[in-house]
């Protein structure tokens, strides 16, 4: 009736290989117009220094008061900021495992935070980065750092800011 006809592959290699570059192209276009608005996304994104946890199980309080007492002060690595800037070291005392632990910056006190400090091993020692030894408890104490013992089993990290050094949960 005066209508044009469509045009058909004769070949059996047409047929094969037609819809084969025909799936192909459209899984291009496709993964491609994916990645342009992952693109688009990632780009509006707002970068945040907001990593991970703001309060760290770090574990059982009478596990971690044992280890600390045969190895010396626990030295944690930046759990405050993504820069590596913030190494932790908690420490306890005492014989309560409950009671008695501190947190401390990774560098000593009459030192700004690029002199990170690293621990004498089975000691409560640590040498800066001027290769002095120092002990524990001259190491900066941070006011928005804490630890907290919940129910007097498990121990935390605080990082949210809180001013206070010591504390139990009920």
């Amino acid at each position: 009736m005066g209508g044009m006809e469509s045009p058909k592959l004769r070949s059996p290699l047409a047929r094969a290989v037609v819809p084969v570059l025909g799936g192909i192209a459209f899984f291009t276009l496709f993964f491609l117009g994916l990645w342009v608005v992952a693109t688009v996304i990632n780009d509006r994104a707002e970068p945040t220094s907001a990593i991970g946890n703001k309060v760290f199980e770090v574990g059982k309080v009478e596990v971690m008061a044992k280890s600390i007492a045969t190895d010396g002060p626990l030295l944690l690595p930046d759990l405050k900021s993504p820069d590596g800037v913030r190494s932790i070291v908690l420490d306890h005392t005492g014989d309560d495992p409950a009671t008695g632990w501190q947190a401390y910056y990774g560098y000593p006190a009459d030192r700004d935070a690029t002199c990170l400090v690293t621990h004498v091993r089975g000691s409560r020692t640590f040498t800066d980065c001027d290769g002095r030894t120092i002990a524990v408890s001259e190491l900066t104490a941070p006011n928005e750092v804490r630890p907290i013992v919940e129910n007097r089993k498990t121990l935390y990290i605080d990082l949210r800011g809180l001013t206070a050094s010591n504390s139990t949960l009920p």
